[in-house]
């Protein structure tokens, strides 16, 4: 009797920890984290992490921008925020000109 009913709580659990394609799951999407930024020292958000990488990318923030996202207790520069720092990095350079 003990081993049907952990057979019956192992079943239940991977149950209610089966996610099924196209079917409302009761699991949340994850948060997306949002940024604010100083921006010609105005503030200027909130910015998801795509949003940020299309401010880089046009020149609009730099390493030293000052970033805030909820959690932080002061502005930081962006560089000082290893997910921001890691879109800098891989943003590429201004091409040279001829």
């Amino acid at each position: 009797m003990a081993v049907a009913q952990q057979m019956i709580q192992t079943m239940n659990h991977t149950m209610d920890n089966t996610q099924v394609l196209g079917h409302q799951n009761t699991h949340p999407a994850p948060m997306q984290a949002l940024y604010y930024v100083a921006i010609d020292n105005k503030q200027a958000g909130p910015f998801s992490e795509q949003e940020i990488s299309r401010l880089i990318t046009s020149k609009e923030i730099t390493k030293e921008s000052f970033v805030w996202k909820p959690g932080l207790s002061n502005w930081l520069h962006a560089e000082q925020i290893p997910e921001i720092l890691r879109l800098v990095i891989l943003c590429p350079p201004t091409l040279p000109k001829p």
